[in-house]
């Protein structure tokens, strides 16, 4: 997989809490131009982050900016970035039929519980900041596809 940057979607049903903390934390350490792209969206989005999420990110020192709860039909619409890595990080979206996005990306599953208090919130930010680390220190240039999802797949389970 040499596609530069490589893309990745997060998915959770509200896109208001666990997807956006991942796709946050992914662009953080990614960095401007980096070779991953993080995005998020949601089956139903509840239509604003959660501030929890918000403020947790703002307190690690991970930009907000431009974090927004939203579909995820808008990357399967013309013109939408490729997406190679889709991710879902809740149960109820792991089971949803996700819309048809062009050129056979990869999926996986990273189940997080759904946060609700702050203590919530800090433990599933651990557990997804684990994880987008694991994926960022991957050799993408070097995995054909199917090391690739095995890996993505053994993220999901660590």
């Amino acid at each position: 997989m040499t596609t530069t940057p490589f893309n990745v979607l997060f998915l959770c049903t509200g896109n208001s809490a666990r997807s956006i903390l991942a796709e946050a934390t992914l662009n953080h350490l990614a960095g401007p131009g980096g070779r991953l792209r993080a995005y998020s969206a949601g089956s139903f989005p509840k239509g604003e982050p959660n501030p929890l999420a918000l403020a947790l990110l703002k307190d690690e020192g991970i930009s907000t900016a431009g974090a927004r709860s939203k579909s995820w039909d808008e990357f399967s619409a013309p013109g939408a970035p490729p997406i190679h890595l889709v991710v879902t990080v809740c149960d109820q979206a792991a089971g949803e039929q996700c819309p048809y996005y062009p050129g056979r990306p990869l999926k996986a599953h990273w189940g997080v519980p759904d946060p609700h208090t702050p203590q919530e919130f800090e433990k599933a930010y651990a557990t997804l900041r684990r994880r987008v680390e694991r994926l960022a220190g991957l050799p993408l240039q070097s995995l054909d596809r199917a090391e690739l999802q095995s890996q993505v797949n053994d993220i999901g389970e660590m």
